[in-house]
């Protein structure tokens, strides 16, 4: 594995487990009142792009990476709408 795969790797590790205590904190309170519904619509078309690019590249760290993301950003989403 050379340097820049690992340096893609750390950065992918560090942005996907970014999400989880915003997860962690909207499960336990019901509330997202303060996440901003428009944001996550954009950020989660993003990060599905994202994905179609790493599949279309056939590039496992980004293709993982964002598939984490975007599963995580999407629950975020559901307890949006739910706990409005």
């Amino acid at each position: 594995m050379d340097y820049t795969t690992i340096i893609g790797s750390i950065a992918a590790t560090l942005t996907t487990i970014a999400f989880i205590p915003q997860l962690i904190k909207t499960w336990k309170t019901k509330s997202a009142r303060d996440i901003s519904l428009g944001m996550f619509l954009i950020f989660c078309a993003g990060v599905f792009l994202w994905l179609i690019y790493g599949v279309l590249k056939k590039d496992a760290v980004i293709v993982i990476a964002n598939f984490i993301v975007f599963v995580l950003s999407f629950i975020i989403f559901i307890l949006k709408i739910r706990y409005k």
